[in-house]
């Protein structure tokens, strides 16, 4: 019965690690990536009126990235 739990926890701890063995985009797939149907908003004008949206209601401007709001208490 031991040397089954053993067994076991060996394969279960194979499989964990062998789960993440193979992250990243490998250089031959980064041009299937790049297409504009594969980007989240392929779409300009769409992509526009959901930052004017955001801005609007954040009361803030300059980007998603930075980090603030409107009242210029940064």
């Amino acid at each position: 019965m031991n040397s089954l739990r053993t067994t076991s926890v060996i394969i279960l701890s194979g499989l964990v690690l062998s789960a993440c063995s193979d992250l990243g985009v490998k250089p031959w797939e980064r041009d299937v990536l790049a297409r504009p149907e594969m980007q989240l908003n392929h779409d300009p004008v769409e992509a526009g009126l959901d930052d004017h949206i955001y801005f609007s209601k954040e009361a803030s401007s300059g980007g998603r990235g930075f980090g603030g709001g409107g009242c210029g208490c940064n």
